[in-house]
Parts: structure tokens; sequence; C-alpha cells
């Protein structure tokens, strides 16, 4: 269990000490040195993991001119695995700051008599093409190997040229004319040629170039027939049209042609691959013409692989805006309907077919034009969509071969996504699953089981009666221990949970427990705990981390599961809230705090310095708050019962102008006041971990907005049933409607956001103005009913998916960080600030990084000690900047003043902005200190002020400058 639960633990990383970047540095430039070959190669091959981990300019760069002065001075060997990690760190090359240096010492071997130094050292040069794409000489070197003897070298520059050709306009319009003879010139080997022709698709800089390019290609697809010239020139062709843009339509036009005419196989799945290419990156422009000659040729094929490669391209299609052009440009016909178009009769047709792929994309190509062709009757394609999907499932779920599982999650997303599309079907779909899920394979039942619970979490499909089919199940299932079995249990747990969300009978709890106890791992019960958090079933989750606290052998972990065990406590005390009961209420929130108190103790000692669970301890954190703040609020309600304001308190209030009068006594009307401000506070504190969750997954952050707006709500009723009535709007909470919902807890929580809204605007509306009984009910009232709903613990707090962090390293920083930097008053310091962006090994799994957000801010910490007046221009500085990373890698400078004399913190705070343009405060933050120092010649002068002493003609006319 400890080492699969890393994904959520990290391992507190107690381990030898990690070497710093110049002692690493230091130790391979020793191996680099030795005079043992093996030894140079291993410290050679050692350099990407070097990079990887100290990815700032100053150590790349001094790394990689080491690393030429190998090339330039080592063997043939050493040059190749030089080669291969300047390929493997691409991406860090742009960091070298001596370019010239570096490109200097290994070009220096493009000299050598032997051609496959040559040929390494062209390889070399087209690999940093990135960052020298305009040097003449690399230019030149290229152009004179294309004409060498010697075929090593020939290809060494075929690499480069292409390379170079990517990168330089100025290159690429120069080799064309060179290349183009080559591959027209009779003395080319076929197969040089076949290597040449590549270089052609990076010909797109400008439209005469693209232009003369793709005439040279439809003279060699014509004067060349032969099977790999067509192969070789055709997807040349279409990788030039998919960079140039423009003449993409025409290649689709060619590729159809080619495709119909042509009776090779080869070169009809090559047209194939190809405009699965163009699919996929340009949709929008397929014409309804284009498709149609796709499905006639799909159609008239007797070759089972080519239809399933045509059906491949048309399931991407019918996924995208093109579906919607084929159908609304058809010609209007009379009596024409849905299942008169060739494309509905292709996919109608192979929706049975005996091979699972063809039959995979045709119900794919139904269920995509149902759901994006909405407007129209598809009646008729939506049962034969559900027909096909059903005779899949059957199919697919009783094989368990790697193609029929594939064949098997294409089939289930399909269902997923026609469900989601057309709720009416739902109950059909979740039947078959059902029905199915006895016979299935292993395999299939857990892909089966999560769609069953993909459904269920839009649409609450899966009735009571049918949880006696599941339990039924997972009673068999529970007999075996294999990991396929264990999987399975979870995958069943969890449509049980979502199935039952209200409330789980002690029936279902005691079989669940019963098959965990016989035949399970703990981090099988884990993992059902863990489904049962998210899906609010606190009490059974509570047993189960219970069960396992002694199974596991790290305190870190014992920590985590005892805070999970008390969060899950304090959640089902909440569970007991009776509307009307206010004691009881208050008792229930009391418990639920010492528990929670409990777990936030846990929790704490849970984390590590790898892993700091600030999500966890800040979302916690504020759940505590937001209790101890409504069990405030009910006991404000109770005392207004107990000390009711005067009779004439409606008339004070009018008479005065203060509508706080209404609520009786001072203390009321400032306690009050207080709960208001407190509901906002949490409200923002809520919208600050929001933006701080950069790697979470939508339904957390949806979680976290759930828990700000519950926050406004309640804020929002105070003012507008109490405090101001008269300026309360209501137009700005009131709610999305539409607005699609993806869980039950959700779904659940809008429901009740709706009912208090309507509350308090019916009070205010009937009986303005209201009283302080029925206010105080009703606030009272929607305090329980937002806590009766149980709180979902989301995937994040359980397990982050992707991972993303900014490092920065500041220049000048000091060598001791409390040592201040030396700066005199009269001059502005050059801060540069560089970062890195540091990924985990899925990045970009849920948002992407755009820019990054640099915001530097200087605080006078300290004056100096002699107060004197000295003309004060920028009392603090505070700047912004955004830049975009590069390979990850970014960096910019501030000017900053210090005229002040003193100790001054500097505090460089980075946050990130995705791809939507919504800023999202990760951090990190770095201070360094900077010390403001009176410059010499100010001092003088002010010295012999101080000692009246006139300052000398000399010294009057001197300047700043002159010192130098």
């Amino acid at each position: 269990m400890a080492a699969s639960a890393k994904s959520f633990l990290a391992d507190a990383g107690y381990g030898e000490q990690e070497l710093d970047a110049n002692s690493a540095l230091m130790e391979l430039d020793k191996g680099l040195r030795s005079g043992k070959l093996g030894e140079q190669c291993e410290a050679v091959v050692r350099f990407p993991r070097l990079f990887q981990k100290y990815p700032f300019p100053i150590l790349i760069n001094s790394a990689f001119l080491k690393l030429a002065d190998v090339f330039r001075v080592g063997n043939n060997f050493l040059r190749l695995c030089v080669l291969k990690v300047t390929q493997q760190s691409e991406k860090h090359l742009e960091k070298i700051l001596n370019v010239d240096e570096f490109v200097k010492r290994v070009f220096s071997v493009i000299h050598s008599n032997d051609p496959v130094a040559r040929a390494i050292t062209l390889r070399m040069l087209g690999s940093m093409a990135s960052i020298i794409p305009e040097r003449k000489n690399a230019h030149h070197s290229i152009r004179q190997s294309l004409d060498s003897h010697d075929n090593v070298e020939v290809e060494a520059a075929i690499f480069a040229a292409a390379n170079f050709s990517a990168q330089s306009k100025d290159f690429a319009v120069g080799i064309c004319n060179k290349i183009s003879e080559m591959i027209q010139g009779l003395a080319t080997p076929v197969d040089l040629k076949l290597k040449l022709i590549p270089i052609l698709q990076h010909m797109h800089h400008d439209a005469s170039l693209a232009s003369s390019s793709r005439q040279l290609l439809q003279q060699l697809v014509t004067s060349y027939p032969s099977t790999k010239m067509v192969i070789v020139t055709l997807h040349t062709f279409t990788l030039l049209a998919a960079s140039s843009l423009v003449d993409i339509p025409k290649q689709i036009q060619l590729l159809l042609q080619y495709l119909k005419n042509d009776p090779r196989k080869a070169v009809k799945r090559l047209a194939i691959q190809d405009l699965r290419l163009l699919a996929n990156k340009t949709p929008h422009t397929w014409s309804r013409e284009n498709i149609q000659a796709l499905c006639e040729s799909a159609l008239h094929t007797p070759y089972d692989s080519l239809k399933m490669g045509m059906l491949s391209v048309l399931s991407t299609l019918s996924g995208t805006i093109a579906i919607k052009q084929y159908f609304s440009s058809a010609p209007a016909a009379a009596g024409t309907t849905a299942r008169s178009f060739d494309l509905v009769k292709l996919a109608q047709e192979c929706c049975y077919h005996n091979n699972r792929g063809i039959a995979a994309h045709g119900v794919r190509i139904l269920t995509n034009i149902s759901a994006s062709c909405q407007e129209k009757d598809l009646l008729p394609l939506e049962q034969d969509a559900v027909f096909g999907l059903e005779a899949l499932l059957v199919l697919c779920s009783q094989d368990d071969s790697p193609g029929a599982q594939a064949t098997l999650k294409i089939t289930l997303t399909c269902m997923v996504k026609l469900v989601k599309c057309r709720p009416h079907l739902s109950q059909s779909v979740v039947e078959s699953l059902l029905t199915q899920l006895h016979s299935a394979q292993d395999n299939a039942r857990i892909l089966m089981c999560h769609c069953l619970a993909a459904i269920a979490m839009q649409l609450p499909v899966l009735a009571d009666g049918m949880l006696g089919d599941l339990m039924d199940l997972y009673k068999l299932i529970g007999q075996s221990a294999t990991d396929k079995k264990q999987e399975l249990l979870v995958s069943l747990a969890t449509v049980i949970f979502v199935s039952s969300q209200k409330a789980l009978s002690t029936e279902i709890k005691t079989v669940i427990k019963q098959q965990l106890e016989n035949a399970s791992n703990g981090w099988t019960a884990y993992r059902i705990a863990r489904q049962a958090s998210r899906m609010g079933n606190h009490d059974m989750a509570r047993e189960l981390y219970q069960s396992l606290l002694t199974q596991v052998a790290s305190e870190h972990f014992y920590f985590w599961l005892n805070s999970l065990k008390e969060f899950s406590h304090a959640e089902q005390c909440l569970t007991g809230l009776q509307e009307d009961n206010y004691s009881s209420a208050l008792s229930c929130i009391a418990e639920a705090l010492k528990s929670y108190h409990k777990g936030i103790a846990s929790l704490t000692a849970a984390s590590t310095p790898l892993n700091p669970l600030s999500f966890q301890c800040g979302f916690v954190k504020l759940r505590i708050d937001l209790l101890q703040a409504f069990s405030q609020l009910i006991c404000t309600c109770n005392s207004l019962k107990t000390s009711p304001p005067p009779a004439i308190a409606t008339t004070i209030a009018m008479t005065s102008g203060n509508d706080l009068q209404r609520c009786g006594r001072i203390s009321n009307q400032a306690r009050m006041k207080h709960s208001m401000e407190e509901f906002r506070n949490l409200a923002t504190r809520y919208g600050d971990l929001y933006q701080s969750s950069f790697d979470a997954d939508s339904a957390t952050l949806r979680n976290v907005e759930l828990q700000q707006q519950s926050c406004l709500l309640i804020s929002h009723a105070i003012e507008a049933l109490i405090l101001d009535p008269e300026s309360a709007s209501f137009q700005e909470y009131s709610s999305n409607g539409t607005a699609h919902v993806e869980s039950e807890y959700e779904r659940r929580m809008m429901s009740v956001f709706n009912h208090v809204l309507e509350e308090v605007e019916s009070l205010n509306r009937k009986y303005a103005p209201v009283s302080y009984l029925a206010s105080n009910t009703c606030l009272c009232n929607a305090v329980i009913a937002l806590l009766k709903v149980p709180l979902s613990f989301q995937r994040y707090f359980f397990q982050k998916l992707q991972s993303t962090s900014i490092k920065l390293a500041l220049s000048p920083s000091p060598r001791n960080p409390a040592e201040p930097i030396a700066v005199q008053n009269n001059q502005q310091l050059a801060l540069k600030v560089e970062g890195v962006v540091q990924h985990g090994s899925k990045p970009g799994l849920f948002r992407k990084i755009q820019s990054v957000c640099l915001n530097v801010s200087s605080v006078l910490q300290s004056k100096s000690g002699q107060d004197y007046k000295i003309p004060i221009d920028n009392m603090t500085n505070e700047m912004e900047q955004r830049v975009e990373p590069h390979n990850d890698y970014f960096s910019t400078q501030f000017l900053l003043n210090f005229v002040i004399l003193g100790t001054h913190n500097i505090t460089v705070e980075s946050s990130v902005i995705d791809s939507n343009g919504i800023v999202w405060k990760t951090g990190p933050k770095t201070t360094i200190f900077v010390k403001s120092l009176e410059d010499p010649y100010s001092q003088q002068v002010r010295l012999q002020q101080q000692q009246g002493q006139p300052p000398s003609q000399q010294q009057q006319q001197r300047t700043a400058y002159s010192r130098f």
C-alpha cells in the first residue's frame, strides 16, 4: 500500500545528500578529463540529467562549452555521445550564453579529413539550427557536403539541410534550387532522392517558395510513378500544405483522387493516413463534396483494412464542424431524411460489420451525428446508434483480447456521449450495461463500471431496484483476490456509491465490508474509502479508514489516514441535522468541529517538506472556519429570539434612517454585521484557494466554487433580510439555470441555493419589512439545509494528476541569503529574474501555462542611523511584467530605485496565466535584501555642511560621472 500511495503522499526524501549544481558539474568535469574512454563516455551521457536538475543558463552554458571541447579533441565515438546529448537537450540550447564560442569549437571539426567526423559535425550543426539559423559558414558547409562522394556525409548534410530549412528562410530559399537539381538530376541515386524530397516540406516560409515547391512535387508525382516515390512525394506534399495552409483544399482533392484511382494498396493507405492528418488539423476546410467522395470510396472498396481507414477519417470529421457543413449544405429535395445521406448509409451498414474496428467507427459516426445535429429529426438514427452500441457491447465484453478492449472503450465512450446529449436514451443504455455485467470478462466489467459511474454522475438513472443486481455481482467477485478482481471491487463500489449517494443501507455496508475483509488488500480498501469520501458516504469511509490505520508502515501515512477518519467522522456528525431544531444543530456542529480540529492536527503531522499538503490544509481550515461562522450565526439568531427588538424598533429605524435599528440592541446589530463580513471574508479566502490550485481537476475547482457561493449566499441573505433590505439585489445571485451539472453533490447544492434565494425573495416581497422571527428562521434553515448536503472530498484532495511548479533565480544574489546586496542610492539596481517551469509526468493535463506574470515590490525595512533630508522621488518600487516561457524557460529584468538610505526588502512573486487568460496565484515568492548606501561625494558634501565648511568650487563642479 505504501508503494502505491506515492501518488498522493510523496516520499519523505530522506536519503544521501544531493550535490549542488557546481559540485555536480565539477564531478562530471573530472570524468571528462579522465584518460579512460569509458569514464569519459559515462560523464558525457550523464549531462542531460544534470540539465534537467539544474536548468539555469549559467550552468548549462558552462556544461555545453565543456562538451564542445570534448567534441573538438575527442574521437568519433565521444563526438557521437556529445551529439546524442545535444539532441536530447534541445530545449536547453537557447540558454547557451556564449553561442559564438560554442559553435567555434564544434565547427573546427568540419575541416577534418575524416568524412565520419565531418558527418557527425553536420548532424551537430543541424541539431543546433534553432540557435544558429543564419550562420553563413554552416550554410556553406552543408551545401558543400551535399556534393560529397561519401554517403554518410551526404546523409548528414541532408539531415542538417532539413533542420536549417525549418528554421531559416534565407537558407530555405538558397537551398531549394540545389535540392531541386539533385532530385531531378539523373546522376542522383533513387534512394538519395527519397531522402532529399522530405526537405521540401519546410519550404513554407513565403507563398512563392511554397508554390515553386508544390510545382516540383507535382512534377515528381507524375514523372516518377514508382510506389516508394509516390508515397514519399505525396506525404511531403501533405506536410507542406498543412504548414502553408493555403493549399489544403487542393491537397485533399489530390489525395482523394489517388485513393479512388490508384490501384496500389500502399498508396491508398498513405492517402488515408494523410487525409486523417488533415482531418485532425483543419476539419473546416473539408467541403461536402470531399466527404461525399470519401463515403463513395468507402462504400465501394472490397478491402476491410482500407474501409476501416476511411471510416476512421470520417469518424474524426463527424466529431467536428465538418459534419454540420455536410448536412446543412445538402441539396434540399422533397422527402430527404437523415437516412438518405451516403454517410448515414455507410455508418448503418458498418454498425453490424464482422470486423470490430469497422463496427466501432460506424457507431461512433452515428453517435457524433446524433450529438452534433440536434436540430434535425434524428430519432431513427438515435435508435440505430443505441442498437449498434448494444451489439458491440455484447460482442466485445465476452472477448479478453487487447483489440476487443480497445473497441469496447470506444463503444462505452460513445454511450456516455450519447446519454449526455440525449438523456431520454439513458434508461435503455443503463439496462443493457447492467444486463451484460454478469456475463462479461473482468477487464470489460471494469470498463463498464466506469461507464455506468460516468452516466450516473450526470443523470440519476440508477434506481434502487438496480442495486440488487450490483450487490449480487459484488458478492460473487469478492471470492477471488487477483489484481483484476481488486480493480473490479473498486469500480463496482464506485457505481454503488454513485447510485445511492443520499445514504447507504446497513445491508450494503455490511456486504462491502465483508468482501473487503475476505479478499482485498489494504490499497483496495483505501481506494474504496476514497471513493466513498468523494461521493459523500462518510460513515462508510470512516469505518474503512479506521480499519486501515494499523496496516501502514510510515507514520506520515498513519497521520494521513487518521486525519481522513476524523474528517469523515466530522461530516457524519452533520448528517443528523433537522430543520427547526437549532439547539441540536449547534451540538452537531460543535461535535463536527471537535473532530475537524483533531483531523487538522493529524494532517499537519502527515505533511513533509517535499509534499506540504497545502491544498488539503487550506481546504480543511476553511471548512472549520465556515462551520464556526455557521454556529455563530445560529447563536446570534437565537439571541435575537431571547432578547427581541422592541415593538417600535421598525418605527425608530424609519425615523432615524438607520435600518440596523430594526435588530434592536446595539450588540445584536454589531454581531449581525460582523457575521455578514465574516462570510464575505470566507468567500474571498475560498477564491484565493481556487486561484492557487492551478493543478486541480475541474470537479475539485467546482467544489471550491460551490463552497464560495454558499458563503456569498448566506452573507446576501443576512443583508437582504436584516441589515439592508432596500438595496439588496437578487440579480447577481440568480442561478445559472441551464448550466450543465456534473455531479449529484453539485445538483443538491444548486437546489439548496435556489430554494434559499426563493425563500429570501418571497419574504422580502410578501412581508416587507420582514419580522425578526421570520428572518431568523429563514437564516437558520438556510444554514441547516447547506450542512445537510454531505461534503464531497474531490480528487485533488487525494491525488495530484498534474504537477506544475516554477523555480526562480535572481541575480545579483548574495552568497548568504541573510546578507543584503549593497547599492548606492544614486544608482539603479538591474534585477534579473530567470525562471524554469517544471512539470510532472502529465504536463498540461487540465490547463497549460500561456505566460508568467512577475510582480516585484520593495519595502523599506529599516532606515540608516542618521536621519537627514534627501529629496525622495520614488518611495517604493512596484513593477509587473508578463513573459511567455519558451521551452519552459523565461527571463526578464527590472530597474529598481533605492533613494532612501537603509535596508530594503525586495519581493519577487510569480503567478501564471493559462490559455484562457485566467490568472493563477501559484507562486513562488522569493525575497532578497538590498542595502542602500549614500554615494561618497554626497556623503563628503553633507559632512562638510555639518562642519560648517562651504564646499570648494572644484568640488561643487564635480559630478558622479567625473570619478570615472
